[in-house]
């Protein structure tokens, strides 16, 4: 047990709970869950605990443990909290919904991200309802033809088997696979010819995602071309090979380069974080006296540094001073001093 940590180990059996909590209560006791889909509940447990185990031990971690307290603490001031939630919902339309942080970096690449990203969500938002038995379907007594859609047992919607919102209801994940294959070939294509990400990517970071994903979204559109043009021919097998790959993908979650998902989030804080040390006080630089950063920025670095065991500290005849009140141009200044110094010129 020493290698685990304890406050993650918390926090991966609170999730653990947790998910079976809302399986438990969301499918009226058991009452709506399909146990056809038994193995997909279990892998999201495991995975939720995965995830939650290592968002744990991840944020307890100097930094992030400082953007997540300064954050939270920018974000409920008591005078911007009105002011905060409207930055908030700008934040989330264009960093998650429009993902205009991709533009810069070109079209393509653009809807490469925004194609894996909103394919994803489409999947995860129709199959977690599913799979927990939040949201099932069931005819209608009087008429085979018509599906009741049921949440927690509340009938919300009918519809006519034979009708659009039928094509689309029977259809949406089929299209957020569509969807997220056009992303994987842009991704493989962009990563073929991009010899910057040749040098760097890996093949537990880069090259197995793209081929979970894929093998994820190709053997769902297998279960319906199977179901609706091969009279079922081979579906067992592609219903199988479909369930591992979702598993291995849920399981995956928390340990490649799709635990960004998880991370993202952050980047809101830094927002907050940002925008508060603007409109604070700024640091001087020692040596030239110019402002390079707000002084809520260098205070939190020079802990951070102190809580990592890093000592950046130079003495000086009024004591010691700690580098980061020099500003980066000094900085690389007094490098090139002191190399010239050490080689005697």
């Amino acid at each position: 047990m020493s290698y685990f940590d304890r406050v993650g180990l918390r926090a991966a059996l609170a999730a653990a709970f947790v998910v079976m909590a809302i399986i438990y209560t969301g499918s009226r006791g058991l009452t709506d869950f399909d146990w056809a889909l038994t193995a997909y509940a279990v892998g999201s447990i495991f995975a939720a605990s995965a995830v939650a185990y290592r968002y744990a031990v991840w944020a307890q971690r100097p930094p992030t443990k400082m953007y997540l307290k300064r954050g939270l603490r920018t974000f409920f001031r008591r005078r911007s909290k009105a002011r905060n939630a409207g930055l908030l919902v700008k934040l989330l339309l264009n960093n998650f919904f429009l993902q205009k942080f991709i533009t810069k970096r070109g079209a393509e690449r653009w809807i490469m991200h925004a194609c894996l990203s909103w394919g994803g969500m489409l999947a995860f938002a129709v199959t977690f309802p599913l799979v927990f038995g939040w949201i099932h379907f069931e005819t209608l007594s009087t008429d085979a033809e018509t599906y009741r859609v049921l949440v927690a047992g509340f009938p919300v919607e009918q519809f006519s088997i034979h009708g659009f919102r039928a094509l689309i209801h029977f259809n949406v994940l089929n299209l957020s696979a569509i969807v997220m294959i056009i992303g994987l070939t842009l991704s493989v294509r962009l990563r073929m010819s991009d010899k910057g990400e040749m040098a760097t990517q890996t093949f537990a970071d880069d090259v197995l995602t793209v081929l979970l994903l894929f093998t994820v979204s190709v053997t769902g559109l297998m279960l319906s071309v199977s179901a609706k043009f091969l009279a079922g021919d081979g579906f067992q097998f592609i219903g199988i090979a479909h369930a591992a790959s979702v598993i291995g993908l849920l399981l995956y979650l928390p340990f490649g380069k799709l635990f960004h998902i998880i991370q993202r989030p952050l980047s809101l804080g830094v927002s907050f974080y940002r925008k508060a040390g603007q409109s604070g006080a700024s640091a001087a630089c020692l040596r030239c006296g110019e402002s390079y950063a707000s002084q809520m920025h260098v205070g939190d670095l020079k802990t951070v540094l102190d809580e990592l065991g890093f000592n950046f500290r130079f003495p000086a005849p009024e004591g010691e001073i700690p580098y980061q009140d020099i500003c980066p141009p000094c900085g690389r200044r007094l490098l090139a001093l002191n190399q010239g110094k050490a080689v005697g010129r």
